[in-house]
């Protein structure tokens, strides 16, 4: 124990400073345990409040989609800049060194593979949580199919995730899956993300669209915008842009990056729309001048 002898008299207990109360920066989450936001401040940047995330989960239901053939040519190289990585357990372990020190975002469901017209059947919980905090995951990402065939499965899987999730202090991210009879408009984008959030989900992925702040205000934690389909590198910076400046908390762009002839300029000016506020076109620029150098 310690000796008492030698201990200053006086106390200074402060009393002309009030104590801090909590304004924990990550939206929705001030009332979540000490070990879930310190996950979450690994995912969102506490200076800026946002994220980039790198997709390259694509393996788990399209196989070697171009670009991913080789994870540990073409990703590897990518994941310094990136504040998460967007993977399979099995992608990370065998492609991804352990030496980035990035948060993990585990990709935690499976669907059936592009050889099924529906995608939507069939989806389930792949990974146990355990073996999520052996890969020291960060958060584990659960896609649900809102106006699916299999939306009843998917959203009982979140739930799952979401209990186990707060149980370990794991955050979980809600994934919002489009099929080919979704719309791709705020109404639907709207019912899906409240939907993920109401049942637990602490951040949300979904598209960008018309009226995309409507989205972010109706939807009580975080949103990060998927890349999508492989755009020209301006359109997909400007759409990077309005998505942050109607309110979402970041990106998670796969194709957009690891399809690009420029792959780290690319990367590089993503982070400079998140991060720093570039507009489109300011990002565009700085990307042109960093694969002229």
């Amino acid at each position: 124990m310690a000796d008492a002898v030698g201990n200053k008299v006086a106390h200074n207990y402060y009393l002309d400073i009030p104590q801090k109360q909590d304004t924990y920066f990550v939206k929705g989450m001030n009332n979540t345990d000490w070990g879930m936001k310190d996950r979450l401040s690994r995912i969102f940047n506490p200076k800026s409040g946002n994220t980039v995330m790198l997709a390259f989960d694509h393996g788990y239901f399209m196989g070697p989609t171009a670009g991913l053939e080789r994870l540990d040519v073409t990703i590897a190289p990518l994941c310094e800049m990136a504040d998460v990585l967007m993977g399979t357990r099995g992608a990370i372990r065998t492609c991804i060194p352990p030496v980035y020190n990035k948060a993990v975002c585990l990709r935690a469901t499976h669907d059936q593979s592009v050889l099924f017209d529906d995608l939507s059947i069939g989806n389930g919980f792949c990974t146990d949580i355990e073996d999520a905090i052996r890969m020291n995951a960060s958060a584990i990402a659960m896609q649900c199919f809102i106006g699916g065939k299999g939306e009843r499965d998917s959203i009982e899987n979140l739930c799952r995730a979401v209990d186990m999730g707060n149980k370990y202090g794991i955050p979980v991210l809600g994934v919002t899956a489009v099929g080919k009879e979704m719309e791709r408009n705020a109404k639907y984008f709207s019912l899906a993300t409240r939907i993920l959030a109401e049942q637990g989900a602490s951040f949300v992925k979904t598209y960008y669209c018309e009226d995309f702040e409507k989205v972010v205000a109706a939807c009580p934690v975080p949103i990060v915008i998927a890349g999508g389909k492989k755009l020209p590198e301006n359109e997909a910076l400007e759409m990077a842009y309005n998505a942050i400046r109607c309110g979402a908390n970041g990106v998670d762009m796969g194709r957009n990056v690891f399809q690009s002839e420029h792959p780290v300029e690319m990367m590089s000016a993503i982070r400079k729309v998140v991060h720093e506020g570039l507009t489109g076109k300011e990002a565009y620029d700085y990307y042109l001048s960093e694969i002229n150098k």
